[in-house]
């Protein structure tokens, strides 16, 4: 019987032959072609994969600090605060992003924000002087602006600087008489920054904690300090935190600061932190506001809540149609 060879690419060389048949050179050829297109077919897919399962997301680092009720640390409504809730909301959003939170106080996040890698801190006081190395969103929410917290006993100090209801803060400063506590490193607003600036240094007491307000409470409680700088929402908040009655307090609003003020999403001032912003304002854009009003409002005293809507509601039209 006479056996067939077959002409398999499996075995390319002649065992039996002294010589290579005619044929075998193209045979050879043909078969290493073969092999060649398969590898090449390969490594195409290999390479159009790759981008997809080599390259890892970018990490986007958000910064959170204990500001009631923007962002809530402790107690019962812990992760419910206003940016809390926005935050959730930006971060399911975002998938293009790793996303990393991390708790600092004020000061902390103020240097992280200088440092290069992509960092973002959702809740911002916008300023001349912050906008040269801070990346800026669209205004997120509005807030009651900062006033003055003094004990019901101490009231009489604010008397002779009161005025429709307002209060001089620069006469009053500017006596060198009272002790006002602020968060270090914070910014209030560019007219109450200048304010600050201006105040003799013995007239301030600054605090750097992650508790600021929350210390600056107990040292106004125990008489080191007559005063306290802050948001009327937050330091109610944290006057509960610490035990001390609301109406142990007297909250008065500040001549010349206007009644709100806008809060912002500020990042890193790099390509990436820009990059971020452009992809965060597109979806600040599609979120309704209403919800962040409402959550916000439900922390005012119910005389302000009614007129802080709607100034919030006629604030954002008018942004819309700009």
């Amino acid at each position: 019987m006479t056996r067939r060879r077959s002409h398999s690419c499996a075995k390319t060389e002649p065992s039996e032959l002294k010589r290579p048949p005619a044929w075998y050179p193209h045979y050879r050829l043909m078969c290493n072609r073969s092999v060649l297109r398969a590898w090449a077919g390969v490594l195409l897919i290999a390479f159009l994969a790759a981008p997809v399962f080599a390259q890892p997301k970018e990490t986007l680092l958000w910064l959170k600090r204990d500001l009631p009720p923007l962002f809530i640390f402790d107690g019962p409504k812990k992760g419910q605060g206003v940016i809390d809730q926005l935050l959730s909301r930006l971060i399911a959003n975002m998938p293009q992003y790793q996303h990393s939170v991390m708790k600092v106080n004020r000061a902390r996040g103020l240097q992280m924000l200088h440092e290069p890698s992509l960092v973002c801190d959702a809740a911002l006081n916008w300023s001349k002087e912050r906008e040269t190395w801070i990346a800026f969103s669209v205004p997120v929410f509005r807030a009651m602006s900062n006033g003055l917290a003094v004990k019901r006993v101490d009231r009489e100090v604010l008397t002779p600087f009161i005025k429709d209801g307002e209060v001089d803060l620069a006469a009053l400063l500017a006596t060198g008489s009272v002790s006002l506590g602020i968060v270090a490193e914070r910014n209030y607003g560019e007219f109450l920054d200048a304010l600050i600036k201006q105040a003799p240094p013995k007239a301030l007491t600054l605090h750097y904690g992650n508790d600021a307000l929350g210390s600056l409470l107990q040292m106004q409680r125990l008489g080191r300090l007559q005063l306290l700088l802050g948001y009327r929402p937050e330091i109610r908040y944290q006057a509960e935190q610490h035990g001390i009655a609301e109406d142990e307090l007297l909250f008065y609003p500040i001549r010349g600061t206007g009644k709100y003020l806008s809060g912002y999403i500020g990042c890193t001032d790099t390509p990436q932190g820009r990059q971020a912003i452009i992809e965060i304002n597109q979806l600040l854009r599609t979120l309704p506001r209403d919800g962040l009003s409402q959550a916000y409002a439900a922390w005012l005293d119910p005389e302000s809540r009614s007129e802080y809507l709607e100034a919030s509601r006629q604030f954002f039209e008018q942004q819309a149609g700009q």
